[in-house]
């Protein structure tokens, strides 16, 4: 028995912030902000649009494409690191707006790794019966910006993408997955602020402790290593080499690092699937919709052999092998 994702969803908010509108905003420019991420432009919830209303509509999608009507769900996960609040879980709230009246419902935080955190987990409730799961990440990164930090709010978009997994016969699904994490690195990216370490307080608001921050540089070059690193274990795991994949997926964090990674993995661009010029950093949201745009594209069919990869705050890194 093996975990196959038989539909994928994904939703994007209909405001787009562009570079031009950012250099407006703060001291930045648009070729700067294009060389430094390859990002052009990015989508912003509406007022009153939170994590589960992206959610839904990503769900919805994923849900109809697989042909499965919510009720068929038993547990839904949705991957986020800006819920709608503390508590209860997002997941909660999508499961009511969505009808999925039996399923069990949770979320899932390892920031832009999320997605395929709650895959292998999805993979592994397959396995031990579950028929049908749905996987959702989901962020509003907007609201944990700091728009007059010109390093960090150039990076950030909103989105949600979502994928069913059900448990299917035969050599296609999920072949592995590949979870990482190294706690000593969890200051390279961070809010420090609002959780109980640091409680919400004025001071919090005041030195915007409750916004993301980030040490670009070191991160960078964190991110390279360990995509590589987890990309190589997750090819060996396998017995397959590079040339062997239809599509490389990975969170779309930044241009710089992915063609660093793909240059030392040997990988042509024509076998990497990138949106981010068009919706930047989605955090947990940005593998689940990169991989809904590349279905619907036709770049992946029935037995395309696609591999995921993600890194993120925690620090924490990830991938997943899937035959399609």
């Amino acid at each position: 028995m093996k975990a196959r994702i038989t539909g994928t969803g994904s939703y994007a908010p209909t405001r787009v912030l562009t570079n031009a509108d950012l250099e407006r905003m703060v001291a930045t420019s648009d070729e700067w902000i294009r060389e430094r991420t390859g990002i052009r432009e990015r989508h912003i919830a509406g007022a009153g649009e939170a994590c589960s209303d992206l959610a839904v509509q990503a769900g919805t999608r994923a849900l109809a494409a697989a042909g499965l009507a919510a009720t068929d769900l038993d547990i839904i996960l949705v991957a986020t690191c800006t819920g709608d609040y503390p508590l209860p879980a997002t997941a909660c709230l999508v499961q009511h707006q969505l009808g999925a009246t039996k399923a069990a419902a949770c979320d899932l935080s390892a920031a832009c790794c999320g997605f395929v955190y709650a895959l292998s987990v999805a993979d592994a409730y397959v396995k031990t019966g579950m028929r049908h799961v749905l996987v959702i990440g989901s962020e509003v990164m907007s609201a944990i910006t700091d728009w007059t930090d010109r390093n960090t709010c150039v990076l950030f978009g909103d989105g949600a993408g979502a994928a069913v997994i059900s448990a299917s016969e035969g050599e296609q699904g999920i072949l592995s997955t590949h979870l990482r994490s190294d706690g000593n690195l969890c200051g390279l990216i961070a809010v420090p602020g609002g959780g109980s370490r640091t409680p919400p307080s004025e001071k919090v608001i005041a030195e915007r402790m409750h916004c993301i921050k980030m040490k670009g540089h070191e991160t960078f070059k964190v991110a390279v290593r360990t995509l590589e690193e987890i990309a190589r274990e997750t090819l060996a795991a396998n017995h397959l080499r590079v040339e062997d994949l239809d599509l490389y997926v990975p969170h779309q964090a930044n241009v710089r690092i992915l063609k660093a990674v793909m240059e030392r993995l040997g990988l042509p661009i024509e076998k990497v699937m990138l949106n981010l010029d068009r919706y930047g950093n989605t955090s947990a949201a940005s593998i689940p919709m990169a991989l809904d745009e590349a279905v619907r594209a036709g770049r992946i069919k029935d037995g395309s052999l696609v591999m995921l990869g993600a890194f993120g705050a925690g620090l924490t890194w990830a991938s997943a092998m899937i035959r399609w």
